[in-house]
């Protein structure tokens, strides 16, 4: 990856970062010049993807973190306010599939599980982090969704619902980004 620099001097926070697609936002991020906050649930993993993020010529802070322990997305708020005062582009990434299965046949622990940490956790990052998107110069807020969204798969029910949950969500959170703009 040849670094471009165009995120030099912004700040991004990206959860589910230790693999997968926010591992690989969290490196290209990096190489565009971002200081990069990197969440996810395992030390080892965040270690990881620190290495290619100093690979690329970046830096990362590492925030080993269960996000359905809803109050620490509060607290990381709090943390990130009082270090850098703003948030430029936040990145809502982690997910879970829970189980594939009939409707009627998914536990409820696993429902809840998986909406809590598909649209939850989204919505708390929302509430945490939209007073410090807005105080950056060019906020921006990305919830990874999936074509399971807006389709009809058999024995994909929570994690459908889930995501089509999210973007909805994440369509009025930018309806109502640009309404205040347009005021």
């Amino acid at each position: 990856m040849t670094p471009s620099n165009r995120l030099a001097n912004k700040t991004a926070l990206i959860t589910g970062a230790t693999r997968g697609i926010g591992a690989a936002v969290a490196e290209r991020f990096a190489a565009e010049g971002a200081h990069v906050i990197v969440v996810g649930r395992t030390q080892g993993g965040l270690e990881e993807i620190d290495d290619r993020v100093r690979a690329v010529g970046s830096t990362a802070t590492l925030v080993p973190a269960d996000l359905t322990e809803l109050d620490s997305i509060d607290n990381l708020g709090a943390a990130i306010a009082e270090r850098w005062g703003h948030l430029d582009i936040l990145v809502g990434n982690a997910a879970s599939l829970g189980v594939l299965g009939p409707m009627g046949h998914i536990p409820l622990d696993t429902w809840d599980d998986v909406f809590t940490l598909n649209v939850t956790v989204n919505w708390r990052l929302i509430r945490s982090f939209d007073a410090l998107l807005k105080k950056s110069t060019s906020g921006r807020a990305i919830f990874v969704t999936s074509e399971a969204a807006g389709s009809i798969l058999p024995y994909w029910g929570a994690y459908s619902a889930s995501k089509a949950a999210l973007e909805s969500m994440a369509k009025v959170y930018a309806a109502e980004v640009l309404s205040l703009i347009h005021i």
